[in-house]
């Protein structure tokens, strides 16, 4: 996935006008329960990432890897999972039976 992958996934006509209105409903986030900035401040820190359903194809699974591979592809940033499986893939590749 490229950089541009969210941007992909939002349809500029789907995104509501920021009207007054809205403005005088929002809700400051000092005022949102604990539990709820709890979870927006670990999605900030990049400690909780949204994962849509798997699309047709996919399958999500566990997998256990050693810390230095999980470490080096989470240092890569958003959408390091497809990193992995690209990396999966391209090992499959060199390595078909003859």
């Amino acid at each position: 996935m490229d950089s541009n992958y969210v941007d992909d996934l939002i349809d500029d006509d789907e995104v509501p006008e920021l009207t007054e209105e809205f403005s005088r409903n929002a809700v400051s986030f000092e005022d949102l329960p604990a539990d709820l900035r709890h979870i927006l401040s670990e999605i900030n820190r990049g400690n909780v990432t949204f994962r849509p359903d798997p699309r047709p194809g996919e399958e999500e699974v566990t997998l256990k890897l050693s810390r230095p591979v999980l470490e080096r592809f989470r240092a890569s940033g958003v959408g390091w999972e497809g990193r992995v499986d690209e990396a999966l893939r391209q090992w499959m590749e060199e390595h078909q039976a003859s």
